[in-house]
């Protein structure tokens, strides 16, 4: 089968899956929803913050806060989108299809990661300008140095945690399995990790971590993390790069079950 008509065979998968396509209406309605909501406090606090908190407030940032769990909502999508075939056995006809197993897999990311791209820069972008309605006079601009960045990272960052998770998936082939990794990893163990000071400077590596600086403009104060944000985006690539290749490397060696 040529790549093309793999490509289209896997658009009309996803397309035709309804759990793909919820969880990713869902990543954008919690993002946008919770952004706006902890723009409308932040606004309605601002006064009462200490001189501290106000020197390291950055609106652009507060306006990404509901990533924090429309990421969750792109990890479902991502692992659905590879592991659907396994659990409902499925895998053993696409491959038969399509005997060349890099052709198969990567046919599937690119389109993947096609969709995810777009839905997560428009999310994107539509948490930046209603959270920044919701902060008023303490909005920031588009045009101010960094928030284009920001802005556009946001979206870079949600397409890389959907297709970290489609390398776990591929790995794992498991969709409970692969949940039942990623979802606490990333809700608590990064948090964890991330807080204590015994594990912050180990923490500050992991991917969701290294990856969140590129939506940040304002440095806190007290923040000494040893690269900027353009650099915690390319900390989080190498992740999903090591998953992604341990994807294929499983998928070209095992047998489709």
């Amino acid at each position: 089968m040529a790549a093309t008509q793999v490509v289209r065979s896997e658009w009309t998968k996803i397309r035709s899956v309804a759990s793909t396509v919820w969880t990713l209406s869902l990543a954008v309605v919690v993002t946008i929803a919770l952004g706006m909501l902890i723009s409308a406090l932040s606004r309605s606090e601002f006064d009462s913050m200490s001189t501290r908190e106000q020197l390291s407030f950055d609106p652009t940032f507060i306006s990404f806060a509901g990533m924090s769990l429309g990421q969750l909502a792109m990890i479902v999508f991502g692992v659905l989108v590879v592991s659907n075939e396994y659990s409902t056995g499925m895998i053993r006809a696409s491959l038969a299809a399509v005997p060349k197993r890099g052709t198969f897999l990567f046919s599937k990311l690119a389109v993947a990661t096609a969709l995810a791209l777009v839905v997560s820069m428009a999310t994107s972008f539509a948490a930046f300008f209603l959270g920044q309605a919701m902060l008023g006079e303490h909005k920031a601009s588009i045009g101010d140095d960094g928030v284009l960045r920001a802005v556009i990272g946001g979206g870079l960052y949600m397409t890389l945690i959907a297709l970290f998770s489609m390398g776990v998936a591929a790995m794992l082939r498991s969709p409970m399995l692969s949940l039942g990794i990623l979802m606490p990893f990333f809700f608590l163990i990064s948090n964890i990790l991330g807080n204590v000071d015994a594990t912050k400077k180990v923490g500050r590596f992991l991917p969701d971590q290294a990856g969140s600086k590129i939506m940040q403009v304002v440095t806190p104060v007290d923040d000494d993390t040893p690269y900027g944000p353009w650099g915690g985006l390319g900390i989080m690539v190498l992740w999903v790069a090591a998953a992604l290749i341990g994807g294929y490397l499983l998928l070209k060696r095992r047998d489709a079950q």
